[in-house]
């Protein structure tokens, strides 16, 4: 199905200048007015609802899809995105798809229902590249400009903000080894999503490079849950299975590793170092003293609703892909006082 954007590009035309024609709205001059529709009649292209709305300025709502209410990742994300949407005086409509692909394509399609005029998506789950492509084109059939914040979506053409996931495996491990730990370990995300898969290919790099052995006991399949983490750990403490060191592969893995340490009478930092990704504003409230390698979390979600701004405001449209760089925080948890 034909879109805003095909028929601008096929008639020569700008976005706005479609839709004023579409719409009989402000001045075009006779001949443009003629080659688009020409180009109209030619694809049988039919405005939907949605764009009728946006371009009669009856929508002022963004919005926001995440895949874990619960998180608090997610929080601080909805902070900087709400920051910049009061700003413009605008409304933030927020969905939590709990990690379902199901869920998610009925809160999508709610979401054109009432008729956003953009989107910030966290897609719950990757999808193959046929699903993919079948996603994008519905979501373009919306006639809103898409940004993708903090997961991709395979071979996608929206614009996003995301995080040197591999970069922030890669620092973590090796603040570790920096820190004297021989044998080091990862508790892994879920390896089906692509920020999990490279913060995995940041650690096997630092490993490599430090000529360590990748060894298989000491890699903990995860799927960054609390829960999940908790298990692991308290198995592999069981097991005698404990590297000297560890990578938590986000927040909430950190806080399940941390329970099942506290849980065995183990201590962090103690009997057994541990770097994050991403940080815990609860475990800094605690004075944890917890090292990671984070992101400022509340940027890219001001980052993410700048750039749809932008998107807003264009007649055309570029991919943009913007990048949150690692902050290195190193606060005593990387090195071990003990062993195990």
């Amino acid at each position: 199905m034909k879109t805003i954007y095909d028929i601008a590009k096929l008639a020569g035309v700008s976005k706005s200048t479609v839709s004023r024609v579409m719409n009989n709205s402000g001045y075009v001059s006779p001949k443009v007015r003629e080659r688009v529709m020409q180009v109209v009649s030619e694809t049988g292209y039919k405005p939907s609802n949605v764009a009728r709305s946006l371009s009669k300025g009856e929508s002022y709502s963004i919005g926001v899809v995440i895949p874990e209410i619960g998180n608090s990742f997610f929080g601080e994300i909805l902070q900087g995105i709400a920051q910049i949407i009061d700003e413009m005086g605008w409304s933030l409509i927020c969905c939590d798809t709990s990690n379902s692909i199901a869920k998610e394509d009925r809160v999508l399609t709610a979401l054109g229902n009432q008729r956003v005029r953009g989107l910030i998506w966290t897609p719950a789950a990757e999808r193959n590249k046929k699903e993919g492509q079948r996603l994008e084109s519905s979501l373009k059939e919306l006639e809103v400009p898409v940004v993708l914040l903090d997961r991709h979506l395979r071979d996608s053409t929206f614009s996003g903000v995301f995080y040197e996931n591999e970069e922030s495996g890669y620092l973590a491990t090796k603040a570790l080894i920096e820190a004297g730990n021989k044998t080091v370990g990862m508790i892994t995300g879920d390896l089906k999503l692509r920020i999990a898969r490279e913060r995995f290919k940041g650690y096997a790099r630092a490993i490599r490079e430090a000529d360590l052995e990748l060894e298989e006991r000491f890699i903990l399949k995860g799927n960054f849950s609390v829960e999940k983490a908790y298990k692991l750990t308290k198995s592999a403490i069981s097991r005698g299975d404990l590297p000297e060191g560890i990578v938590t592969s986000n927040n909430l893995t950190s806080l399940g590793f941390l329970k099942a340490l506290r849980e065995m009478r183990l201590r962090m930092g103690y009997d057994i170092a541990v770097v994050g990704i991403d940080g815990n504003e609860v475990l800094e409230i605690l004075n944890y003293n917890f090292s990671s390698v984070s992101r400022d979390v509340e940027q890219m979600g001001r980052t993410a609703m700048l750039l749809l701004k932008e998107l807003l405001e264009k007649d055309t449209y570029k991919q943009e892909i913007k990048t949150a760089p690692c902050i290195v925080q190193l606060r005593g948890s990387e090195r071990r006082m003990h062993p195990v």
